[in-house]
């Protein structure tokens, strides 16, 4: 049988066989600048920095040999192929200080992305699925930091470090590096700034936690047989348009001070304690928390209700959970949709199906008020609302790419999504909230949490409303 001819360069035609021994030949030229064109970058960055930023690195070194009298400093820590190196900095107090590690970078123990260079002690806890992380040089940018400096470093460190060993590239290296500038702007220096157990918007005690705990407290307080006798533990999460509103609504402002736990949703309230000189550990919102959740609540033999968004919505959301969590138990769905009249029958449903844990997606601040408003009807022992969150894990509504998130940018994915409705919000409503937190910076006595003060007094610019009870 002839070899069918595959047409190439030049109008040439080739056969199978001479196109696979010409692959065969390439592939290790490729494999070689795979491997080179990242260490050229490296070793070109580290170069031209250490040009550039020479002068400022002579007298760093000669402050340091001042103060010390010498001028480096080094701790020891496992890179590529588990070999230890010295990681430097310059020897005692000042800035500066960590500029002396793209010596590390020219010498190529370390590259510009990478994972995190882990200690002996952290190298031998490294699950075995994942020490493929020591396949490559670690980095002054790891994808884990990245996310840690925004405060969405929900995954685990050695998972996310092998993904990204598998899916490496120069160009994105090249993107983790810019990203890493921009985050940088938003959280740099966060190590330096205080992390109080509460924070203080406008009153309302928000919890500085992580998404861990606060996932393990939902499954914890959801397994405990007392929680459910006074109604369920009311958890709420609060994002820049929440505390417009809570500035604004006496009621929904009061159901906020009054929740067991409040928590801190998206990149404003991580500006806000920026300005306010505060370090938020996390951004704990329920869009990541749902999975965890979820995979939490199926090991620990919880169930969950989900109520809320439009018909359809809670179902396809709840059937997709189950698809890739199958021991979780999602004993009951109900869209959002229903009158004033129905209400009695849609709390004895939930009742019925014995649901430890309700999520109510009914938007801010109706699904707060709702839970607060239905306490003593309802024997759930959790409950808290999810905004959209069924629109996402349904799939009626894409969520903004990783990349995006990484830059705390997902509010203008969403503004791109929905502009007719989500403008107000972001676009007046983050600039709004940002100004009413330099307004409580100048008289913090005014606005007291309710422990310190009995109850929040109510803003000055508060317009006169009906309130919702």
């Amino acid at each position: 049988m002839r070899p069918v001819e595959i047409p190439g360069p030049l109008g040439r035609r080739y056969s199978p066989g001479l196109r696979l021994r010409v692959q065969r030949l390439l592939w290790p030229v490729a494999r070689l600048l795979a491997d080179l064109l990242p260490r050229l970058f490296d070793l070109t960055l580290a170069v031209l920095l250490l040009v550039l930023l020479s002068p400022l690195l002579a007298v760093r070194a000669l402050a340091s040999l001042a103060q010390t009298h010498r001028v480096l400093d080094c701790d020891e820590r496992i890179g590529r192929l588990r070999r230890r190196f010295r990681r430097l900095r310059f020897a005692g107090q000042g800035p500066l200080r960590g500029l002396a590690v793209w010596l590390n970078v020219l010498r190529g123990d370390m590259a510009v992305v990478g994972p995190r260079p882990l200690t002996e002690g952290e190298a031998v806890a490294v699950p075995v699925p994942d020490q493929v992380r020591f396949a490559t040089r670690p980095g002054l940018v790891s994808p884990f930091g990245l996310r840690s400096r925004i405060g969405i470093a929900h995954v685990d460190e050695s998972a996310l470090d092998r993904d990204f060993v598998y899916g490496q590239s120069l160009t994105g290296d090249l993107g983790l590096a810019a990203r890493s500038v921009v985050t940088g702007v938003l959280g740099g220096g966060a190590a330096e700034r205080p992390a109080p157990a509460l924070l203080n918007f406008f009153g309302i005690p928000v919890v500085n936690t992580t998404m861990a705990e606060a996932v393990d407290w939902v499954v914890v307080a959801a397994c405990d047989p007392a929680e459910s006798a006074g109604g369920p533990r009311q958890m709420a999460f609060v994002n820049p348009d929440c505390l417009n509103i809570a500035w604004g609504r006496a009621a929904y402002r009061r159901v906020l001070q009054q929740a067991d736990r409040v928590l801190p949703d998206g990149i404003g309230i991580h500006i806000g304690c920026r300005m306010r000189g505060q370090m938020l550990r996390e951004n704990v919102n329920g869009t990541d928390m749902f999975p965890l959740l979820c995979e939490a609540a199926s090991a620990a033999g919880r169930s969950l209700y989900l109520l809320g968004a439009r018909p359809g919505i809670a179902a396809a959301a709840a059937e997709n959970m189950q698809r890739r969590f199958p021991d979780l138990t999602i004993v009951g769905v109900r869209d959002g949709y229903f009158e004033a009249a129905d209400e009695p029958a849609v709390i004895d449903a939930i009742n019925a199906s014995g649901a430890d844990i309700l999520l109510v997606a009914f938007g801010a601040p109706r699904q707060d008020l709702w839970i607060a408003a239905n306490a003593e009807r309802l024997t759930v022992r959790v409950a808290f609302g999810v905004g959209g969150l069924f629109d996402f894990y349904s799939g009626r509504i894409p969520r903004a790419p990783v990349w995006l998130r990484e830059l705390g940018l997902e509010w203008a994915y969403r503004l791109l999504q929905e502009p007719g409705r989500m403008w107000r919000r972001y676009v007046i409503g983050n600039p709004l909230f940002l100004f009413r937190v330099w307004r409580q910076m100048l008289a913090p006595e005014r606005f007291a949490l309710p422990a310190e003060a009995g109850a929040a007094p109510a803003p000055a610019d508060a317009p006169a409303r009906r309130e919702m009870s």
